[in-house]
């Protein structure tokens, strides 16, 4: 284990998962979203897996039918955000405040207990991720990624996030992308790509190989999370 990890490990983020199962950790940000997310739902469906989504709330408001549909699916629900903006703009205090609030609120909609914290754009500073695991909640990142937030082919995106990917690897990948309504009103729009295609793309990548989907609290049931540091802007 590299020595950075190692001496990280007290102050880490989630970024993968130890496990003797052939599974892989899919994960969808930003949603959900009325066109993208059953679309997304469906493929998993069609390949037996599990995902773990990290909504807005925002979004939840907005679409709490497709909120249900994610939880009646066997899918598991973390925390995005209030909404989408980015935690290090905020004071620790802010930050906190803000992410309990939110917990709150999503544990009042789920009615059950919500794990997991991913924070927009990944960016958390130390006093940041301490403000965060003092609500309760555990922070996640990632490993791969079809980056799809660019404007390229779905096999394209596809190929690029199978790229690196392993057994107990955390995905990161969109079902919706936020906008000015979830407080990003600076973000270049986005790309015009079938969220649904590349899900399933991935999917089949996934199962070519002889792995799965599960959720990352599925995956933890016969795993170990691997936590490291994970801090930046």
């Amino acid at each position: 284990m590299p020595v950075y990890r190692w001496a990280t490990r007290p102050v880490g983020t989630v970024r993968a998962v130890t496990t003797r199962q052939p599974h892989v950790v899919l994960t969808f940000d930003d949603g959900p979203d009325p066109v993208e997310t059953p679309k997304v739902l469906d493929a998993l469906e069609r390949f037996g897996a599990t995902a773990t989504f990290f909504v807005l709330m925002t979004r939840v408001r907005r679409y709490p039918e497709l909120t249900r549909a994610i939880l009646d699916a066997g899918h598991e629900i973390g925390l995005h955000g209030l909404d989408h903006t980015r935690l290090t703009k905020l004071t620790p205090q802010e930050a906190g405040g803000r992410t309990a609030e939110g917990k709150a609120r999503l544990e009042q909609f789920v009615q059950r207990e919500v794990r997991w914290f991913r924070a927009p754009y990944g960016a958390m500073l130390p006093r940041h991720w301490l403000a965060v695991k003092r609500t309760g909640l555990t922070p996640v990142g990632w490993g791969p990624t079809p980056a799809d937030w660019r404007e390229l082919p779905e096999d394209q995106l596809a190929a690029d996030g199978m790229r690196g990917c392993g057994r107990g690897s955390i995905m990161l990948v969109h079902d919706a992308m936020a906008d000015e309504r979830d407080g990003v009103p600076d973000d270049p729009p986005p790309p015009h790509i079938d969220r649904g295609k590349l899900a399933d793309l991935l999917l089949a990548g996934i199962a070519e190989r002889g792995w799965t989907s599960r959720s990352l609290g599925e995956a933890l049931t016969g795993g170990r999370a691997r936590k490291w540091g994970w801090f930046y802007r």
